[in-house]
């Protein structure tokens, strides 16, 4: 009996720390200080993490040692939260509180997010440097199609 109550606890708290869902994207309140600039720097540091942990997967798994093995699982898991937070960034930014409707360019930045969203969604899924770059193709074509104009991006 006293261990079911002490495992309860832990229980519950290991229950919490997997469900937490922590969301990077802006608040969704209407406060009016928004920053697409640096969705889309975001965005791109996402993409070039994608991009190595290709390469550093591809390396790792030829090695096929216990420790090359752990280490390319690191590497898909951050693959894998990279690609997710492109998507969110998108939904929850892009698509919730800027692509407004009534825009004059609103269909074209609606289906250049919901490209990126897919893009991210195949990088998931498939470790390719042609993939990867589909993904950064993406981003600055919503970029063009949000901003109007050409990206101006120095780091990526």
């Amino acid at each position: 009996m006293k261990k079911t109550i002490l495992t309860l606890p832990l229980l519950a708290v290991a229950f919490l720390s997997l469900s937490t869902h922590n969301v990077e994207a802006h608040c969704q309140v209407p406060c009016g200080i928004f920053s697409d600039q640096a969705e889309f720097e975001k965005m791109l540091e996402a993409q070039t993490t994608i991009a190595k942990a290709n390469v550093e997967m591809a390396k790792l798994i030829e090695e096929n040692t216990p420790l090359a093995v752990n280490q390319a699982t690191r590497w898909i898991m951050t693959k894998e939260d990279h690609c997710k937070k492109v998507i969110e960034s998108v939904s929850e930014y892009f698509m919730a509180q800027r692509i407004k409707p009534d825009a004059e360019n609103y269909e074209t930045a609606l289906l250049a997010a919901h490209t990126v969203m897919r893009a991210a969604m195949k990088a998931k899924q498939d470790p390719s440097a042609e993939v990867a770059e589909a993904l950064k193709t993406a981003i600055f074509d919503l970029y063009r199609a949000y901003e109007g104009k050409e990206p101006d991006f120095h780091s990526h």
